[in-house]
This record gives C-alpha cells, sequence and structure tokens, in this order.
C-alpha cells in the first residue's frame, strides 16, 4: 500500500519504491531501463548516493543515501519520477503503442486533466522506508536483489538479473550501474549541506 506521508528529513537513507500505473510492464515495453539509470547518474550528480536497486519490469526499488542539498526528499522521487514518466511516453510514442497510451490517459482522475496532464506513468504515491541501521539496509538490499526470482520467476539467482546491485552484492563486480557500497557510508556525512 502507498505511503502518502511525507519525508520530513533533507538528508538520510531511504528505501524507495514507485509502480508504474496498473502494474504495466513499462520498463520492459520500452526497454527503458536506462532511463532510471540516468536518473540515477542525476542524482549522484546532485550529492546523492545509490546504494542498491533493482529495476523489475513493471516498478523500480531502490535505496537511496539522500546528502543535504536542501531539497525536499518527496520532490526529490517526484521529479525523478517525472523525468522517467516523459521519457517512457516518449519512447511509447515512438513506438505507436496507442492501447497503452490510451490506458495510460484513461486512468487520469478529473483533477489532473484539469491540470493538463495528460497520461499517468506512475502510481501518485511512493513506498518509502527510512533505513537507520546496517541491519535493516541489508534486509532491504536482500529483499530487492531476490525480487526478480519470486513470483513470475525472470532469473534463478538474483546475481543473474542485469538491473540490479546483486551482482555487486553477491560477486563484488559491478553490473550495468555502479553503485556506492553501504558500509561506505559510515564516512560520508549526509547532513553536511551540498550545493
Amino acid at each position: 500500500m502507498p505511503v502518502r506521508k511525507a519525508i520530513a528529513e533533507k538528508d538520510g537513507v531511504y528505501f524507495i519504491t514507485f509502480t508504474c500505473t496498473n502494474w504495466l510492464p513499462l520498463f520492459k515495453l520500452c526497454n527503458a531501463y536506462d532511463a532510471v539509470y540516468n536518473w540515477f547518474n542525476h542524482l549522484k550528480q546532485q550529492g546523492h548516493y545509490i546504494i542498491g536497486y533493482v529495476i523489475m519490469p513493471s516498478h523500480v526499488h531502490t535505496i537511496i543515501a539522500f546528502g543535504n542539498t536542501d531539497k525536499n526528499i518527496n520532490s526529490i522521487i517526484s521529479n525523478g519520477k517525472r523525468f522517467i514518466a516523459y521519457d517512457l511516453v516518449k519512447r511509447l510514442q515512438q513506438q505507436n503503442s496507442s492501447l497503452i497510451l490510451s490506458e495510460l490517459s484513461s486512468s487520469l482522475n478529473n483533477t489532473e486533466r484539469k491540470g493538463g496532464k495528460l497520461h499517468n506513468v506512475f502510481e501518485t504515491s511512493f513506498d518509502w522506508k527510512e533505513c537507520r541501521t546496517e541491519k535493516f539496509i541489508q534486509q532491504k538490499l536482500d529483499y530487492i536483489h531476490y525480487n526478480p526470482c519470486k513470483g513470475n520467476k525472470l532469473v534463478e539467482l538474483p546475481e543473474q538479473y542485469e538491473h540490479s546491485s546483486a551482482k555487486y552484492y553477491i560477486e563484488g563486480e559491478h553490473g550495468i550501474y555502479s553503485i556506492t557500497n553501504f558500509m561506505e557510508l559510515r564516512d560520508i556525512d549526509l547532513t553536511k549541506l551540498r550545493t
């Protein structure tokens, strides 16, 4: 169930999940995993750290260590979702995926339509949990890394899924995207204002 409560802090380590509207496998349909990597790059440039992730066909789980940029974390996530959504819609248009675009349009509510929004790519809210201990971070990393091995099994072993940080944490090798090991956070002051 989505958490609608705002994150009060401007720094800290958070487990974040956001989901495509109606659980549509938009990342797979658009081959848009790189849209999330581009957002990760933007976050790194702003002074944040990607600790772990898995990009599933229909949703994203990630653990992000937010450095204090004096920006609201909810806004940072919302802007990221918007950034990725524009990319996904553009790809769907290029693929002439009119049925999916129509479904994304029909999922809008009246307020969104009046505000000029054309497509509802992601569920409005996102799930989050603050990660206050290394034990909790490890628990969430295990959860996200085993995600592709559950349900409609995409792989047998977590490290086999290419759009995940599992390979790094299990084999010590970065996969498609390089992340920061959560143990390195011991030496990073996230509260220090970054400009």
